[in-house]
């Protein structure tokens, strides 16, 4: 039987896929350009209006990625879970499939399920979904071919089979950059590298062959950062990327499937109101009751140590949208340095269709990010390498080697993160490959837990009043 995890890590992969870009573009600048971001406050841009409504209508019913399963294969493969969630507004076939995959129909009268944003972008909190929430339990950790091949057996001859062989053989072009060696970590960098390097920058047509050197074949670890936060960012990414028309960046989960500019620019109509959505949204509350005079506490801790970088939260909120270098945070610095080094990959974006409003602009640092509803947003640090708040402020509280526990996974009110195990070895010494999988192990290259270590100045009680100042953002 194949494992849910493994139809999650297949079938997110449009959703997953996330451009690395930067600033708007002037006019008439070389199309070919390409500039190092400096740390410091990243420049706010506006951004284009749109319907919240219709937006949240695209993310549940649409087909914004084109291609995908045959929906007869889909229903006879056996492989796939079944509907946990109701969510209101989906429509027709999509409010009988699991909230990750929408309903489509191709040119050729194909229906289609497809994946949508939600594979990455909604997670359970205490048994309810939260949409925005990126999810920290999916399985990147196995080969999404295996998967497709085995779905061809189902597939009926004719129409439906060159929809599927569309579908089958990008994730067979992309697969080998697409697989992490641990359980949580997200490679969608990695996944928007691949798929740039089959596209034409001009007119996105796809080679079976890659056009530019591809992306490393192990993706460096990310986490999702929760949609909620997009209200109040200037840029989209961890290393301070995606700024200037957030649509542009959005909209490139459609990346795998789109072929031409044609298609690209009706997306990016829908996607107007898809980002309208996104902004709209607010994190969810604390569930677990709060202490108020020790937040109140902590609240006088936060302002002294935090804001400077993070920002205020009272009634006259401030997001200083701060790019912090790496000396100064300190953090595994593979991921920032990758987007530096990547200079072809950048270079395709400034020209293509999604460089229209946008321009890659890495930078050797990290964004200090708004801290709405952090409390749900572990593990933490941008590469998932600290499994709670109370480790995060206290770097002897770190574990080398751990693993979030998912059976049942179970969420900590007292460190702010996922319950997990400290595990006394890391990957080298696992006794199968299986289990090596579930070991975040920080001794590997991009997955070092180093760094963010302004919260070991605090006294314990300091700590304890700013975690509980820290449920109430």
């Amino acid at each position: 039987m194949i494992r849910f995890t493994n139809t999650a890590l297949l079938l997110g992969l449009a959703a997953l896929i996330l451009a690395a870009c930067g600033d708007a573009t002037p006019p008439g600048t070389d199309p070919d350009r390409f500039t190092i971001a400096e740390p410091g406050p990243i420049p706010v841009t506006d951004q284009r209006p749109g319907d919240p409504a219709a937006g949240r209508y695209t993310v549940l019913n649409r087909g914004y990625v084109t291609c995908g399963i045959p929906d007869a294969a889909f229903r006879a493969s056996n492989v796939f879970p079944t509907r946990e969630h109701e969510l209101n507004g989906r429509e027709g076939r999509n409010a009988e499939l699991p909230y990750m995959f929408n309903a489509t129909v191709n040119p050729d009268g194909v229906e289609l399920v497809v994946s949508n944003c939600l594979t990455c972008h909604a997670s359970e909190v205490e048994g309810e979904l939260v949409i925005g929430l990126g999810n920290a339990f999916l399985d990147w950790t196995n080969d999404p071919s295996v998967t497709a091949e085995l779905i061809g057996a189902f597939v009926e001859d004719g129409a439906p089979a060159d929809a599927w062989a569309k579908w089958a053989d990008r994730i067979a072009a992309i697969a080998p950059y697409m697989v992490t060696d641990t359980f949580g970590v997200n490679p969608a960098p990695n996944l928007t590298l691949a798929l740039i390097a089959h596209r034409d920058a001009e007119t996105l047509a796809w080679s079976s062959e890659p056009r530019l050197g591809p992306p490393p074949r192990e993706p460096l670890p990310t986490k999702v950062p929760p949609w909620w936060r997009m209200q109040h960012k200037a840029a989209m990414f961890h290393n301070g990327m995606g700024r200037g028309d957030h649509v542009r960046y959005m909209m490139m989960k459609s990346l795998v499937c789109t072929d031409d500019t044609d298609e690209a620019s009706e997306i990016a109509e829908w996607f107007t109101d898809v980002r309208a959505y996104i902004a709209s949204l607010e994190p969810p509350p604390y569930p677990y009751p709060v202490d108020p005079e020790l937040a109140a506490e902590g609240e006088g801790v936060f302002a002294r140590v935090c804001a400077g970088c993070h920002g205020s939260y009272g009634d006259e909120r401030d997001y200083p949208n701060l790019l912090i270098d790496l000396d100064t945070v300190g953090t595994d610095p593979a991921y920032a340095r990758q987007a530096v080094e990547s200079e072809r990959f950048a270079r395709w974006f400034n020209r293509s269709f999604y460089g229209d409003g946008a321009e890659a602009m890495p930078a050797l640092g990290y964004m200090a990010p708004p801290l709405d509803g952090v409390w749900a947003t572990a593990p933490y640090l941008h590469n998932a390498s600290v499994p709670t708040i109370e480790a995060l402020l206290d770097s002897a509280r770190r574990p080398t080697y751990w693993q979030l526990r998912t059976d049942p996974r179970q969420y900590d009110p007292d460190t702010l993160g996922w319950r997990f195990n400290v595990l006394e070895s890391g990957k080298a010494e696992a006794d199968d490959p299986t289990g090596a999988k579930r070991i975040y192990d920080t001794t590997r290259p991009g997955y070092g837990n180093q760094g963010h270590r302004f919260g070991d100045t605090l006294g314990e009680r300091e700590r304890q009043a700013l975690l509980e100042y820290l449920k109430t953002l």
